[in-house]
């Protein structure tokens, strides 16, 4: 049997920040049920619920070395749902609210990288693969090569589900903090324009590289959407997969999603409406089951498109639509939007905030999705509209491009909306566009029935994971 460790930032149930979290936690159980002995590896914030962290089990301590400095570490295990869960404890590190946007980050993030590869002695696993994820583990592969020549058997793969956030910093904390030699400050390297990259160790010293969607590893290999780093994609095209993302359809289902006021599936779409109003009744919205209901479920942004968004609400509301906006992000998005909302009280819901719950009735009662991403690796926001009957609009960008297919009128096919542009007017004309079709009742059934039977369950992605682990143990 394949042993894999993951090795993230987050994942749920325990904690997460957005898309990454859900995916370890789904990928990690699909993985497990296709015969790999797949585990998950993350730190102990302090924002784990105390229901979590009674359950969990102290496996061992012992001492990191962070540069010059010795630091405590402890090993806790917690099974959940099958799946074995391992959590670095270090409170000076750890015992923080939140888990990103500390002045430390990079000491934070090397002491758990280091912490991963100690903790091997003492958790009873040596795994065949780690499978890392985002810059935040990045440092795993070059210290395991620079450090670790007994685990020179184990093979090791880097998974990147943003390239925007690279985790670059002074090149001093490569000997200080990193604890590794200057000969690694290199291109081929951890160097990166006169600092140190986190991302770039991942990248240039795993086996093999992943990202989240077959257009986005396209995508990347661009000046436009490299983020400096395109060169070196090209160059190691060869060991570069693009492998969508899913979702876990036992959390997102309208059909057994207990979070909505009204399940439905596509045997009973006129149900759907009762979520619209019910939700409409809530928000403060007028209640017309007929008017299209736009949801945008988002971090607030740059990448998501916001500008676009607001532009077009201030240049002129969308016509004959009520807008629902959830998330929360940049304060000067916040601020913008709030603002707005009672210019148009009745038409337009802001909520900043996080709030699943929240989420879950917002899918179930919209009409639309609206996601005009700048760059988007994956998206699982357009995945989970689909399956609730939320048409997506979208930008034609990374996985978006791969997940939403063009409503054709003639063929009947395409589960969406997308555009090409990076501009409020085009994104416009496409919003008019579909609230035109929305119009026409046996259209708008075929692009919902699209929709709904869209299949981005982990299944494909799975297969495609379980023959890259079996192509590095050839």
């Amino acid at each position: 049997m394949i042993k894999v460790l993951f090795i993230a930032s987050e994942s749920t149930p325990f904690i997460k920040s957005g898309g990454l979290g859900e995916v370890i936690y789904s990928l990690s159980k699909e993985i497990r049920k296709s015969g790999i002995d797949a585990r998950v590896i993350i730190p102990k914030y302090s924002d784990i619920s105390f229901d979590f962290k009674k359950k969990m089990q102290k496996l061992d301590a012992f001492t990191v070395n962070v540069g010059w400095r010795k630091q405590h570490c402890g090993i806790e295990y917690i099974e959940h749902e099958g799946i074995p869960f391992y959590l670095i404890d270090n409170e000076y590190y750890f015992k923080r609210s939140g888990m990103y946007g500390y002045y430390d980050e990079a000491e934070r993030y090397a002491f758990f990288c280091r912490g991963v590869l100690e903790s091997l002695k003492y958790i009873d696993f040596i795994p065949d693969i780690i499978h890392c994820h985002d810059w935040h583990t990045g440092m795993i592969a070059p210290i395991l090569k620079a450090d670790y020549p007994n685990y020179n058997k184990i093979k090791t793969i880097f998974t990147i589900h943003n390239l925007y956030y690279q985790g670059v910093f002074p090149y001093e904390i490569l000997k200080d903090i990193l604890g590794l030699e200057p000969e690694m400050f290199k291109i081929s390297g951890v160097e990166f324009f006169g600092g140190v990259s986190f991302m770039k160790g991942g990248i240039n010293y795993s086996d093999l590289i992943t990202t989240v969607s077959q257009n986005y590893a396209e995508e990347i290999k661009t000046p436009l959407y490299g983020e400096r780093l395109d060169e070196i994609f090209r160059v190691k095209s060869a060991i570069l997969y693009g492998i969508e993302n899913g979702i876990d359809y036992n959390t997102y289902d309208p059909g057994k999603d207990d979070m909505i006021f009204q399940k439905y599936d596509i045997d009973t779409l006129s149900l759907k409406a009762i979520n619209k109003t019910k939700l409409q009744k809530e928000l403060e919205l007028y209640e017309d089951e007929n008017v299209p209901l736009i949801a945008i479920v988002t971090r607030l942004v740059k990448q998501k498109g916001i500008d676009l968004i607001l532009t077009r609400i201030e240049k002129k509301m969308i016509d004959d639509a009520q807008i629902v906006v959830l998330g929360t992000g940049e304060k000067y998005y916040e601020d913008s939007f709030d603002n707005l909302k009672e210019r148009y009280h009745g038409r337009l819901s802001v909520n900043i905030k996080f709030d699943d719950s929240l989420a879950h009735k917002i899918y179930a009662a919209a009409d639309l999705f609206l996601m005009p991403s700048l760059f988007e690796p994956c998206g699982l926001g357009q995945m989970i509209a689909l399956k609730y009957g939320a048409i997506p609009i979208v930008r034609e960008t990374g996985g978006l491009k791969d997940t939403v297919i063009p409503f054709n009128e003639n063929t009947g096919e395409g589960n969406g909306f997308r555009f090409y542009n990076y501009n409020p007017d085009e994104m416009g004309e496409t919003i008019n566009y579909a609230i035109k079709l929305y119009n026409d009742k046996n259209i708008w059934e075929k692009i919902t029935t699209n929709a709904m039977k869209s299949d981005n369950s982990w299944k494909k992605s799975t297969e495609k994971y379980t023959d890259l682990y079996k192509k590095l143990m050839e």
